[in-house]
């Protein structure tokens, strides 16, 4: 992306999460984070990508909250941004931190427990001391 277009997607996130955190009035919203936003090249589409942190399951719940309050966080950016249109928005679900937990998780299984030292070797090390 350009700088524009960062600069822009940020300005996104910011202003979708002050409005999903203190206008959007949804039960399935409530605790919603945008974490990323991604402009295409003539700024007509954002990419926004949600997570509801540690709430995996709340997935389809919260896409179909975020469905009835398109017009509303549409509008609403319109009025908040500098641009000859607001951008559709496109939601999705970001998985990347539940990936994250789940390669860890691997990670953490596939750790070697560290080396156990016998009675043996402790008392040649202090013979040697």
């Amino acid at each position: 992306m350009t700088l524009k277009q960062e600069r822009m997607a940020d300005r996104i996130r910011e202003i979708l999460s002050e409005l999903l955190l203190f206008e959007v009035s949804d039960p399935a919203l409530q605790g919603l984070t945008v974490t990323e936003v991604v402009l295409d090249r003539e700024l007509e589409y954002a990419t926004v990508y949600v997570n509801a942190l540690g709430e995996e399951d709340r997935a389809e719940d919260v896409m179909a909250g975020l469905r009835r309050a398109h017009g509303f966080l549409r509008r609403e950016l319109a009025s908040r941004v500098r641009l000859r249109r607001a951008p559709e928005l496109r939601f999705h679900w970001d998985e990347t931190l539940s990936r994250a937990a789940h390669i860890e998780a691997v990670l953490d299984s596939l750790a070697l427990p560290p080396a156990e030292t016998s009675d043996a070797e402790t008392s040649e090390d202090k013979d040697d001391a």
